[in-house]
């Protein structure tokens, strides 16, 4: 069984960092593309970033441009988010996602593995 779960997430004020880790289990993605997609209440769900199996092609939404870094240790399976200068904004709940496609995607609809999600809350 195939399973992606989230940690690293809370409460922090504006300004602050937090990071977020994804580790994934029940097969090798060591190949597979992962991202981050995030919801804020009453809003649809957004993709925030994703990276190929090798790290070299990497994206980013704007919004988070400069402030987030996706990273991998394929060793561990496991995907990252570091999340610097947090603004009110950010607070949603943030989804690990995770497909074999070899080039990454910004719509939902191209992942097939999903976390539960993790809170993420930014107060200001």
């Amino acid at each position: 069984q195939v399973q992606l779960e989230e940690s690293g997430g809370g409460l922090v004020q504006a300004g602050g960092s937090l990071r977020l880790s994804c580790a994934a289990s029940g097969r090798t993605f060591s190949s597979y593309t992962m991202g981050w997609f995030r919801q804020a209440p009453g809003k649809e769900r957004e993709f925030v970033a994703a990276t190929n199996w090798s790290g070299h092609s990497v994206y980013y939404s704007d919004s988070v441009k400069g402030r987030f870094t996706i990273s991998r240790d394929r060793a561990k399976n496991t995907v990252y988010l570091q999340m610097n200068s947090l603004k009110p904004e950010d607070t949603a709940v943030y989804y690990c996602t995770s497909t074999p496609a070899l080039i990454p995607s910004r719509s939902e609809v191209d992942y097939d593995y999903w976390g539960q999600g993790i809170q993420v809350t930014v107060s200001s």
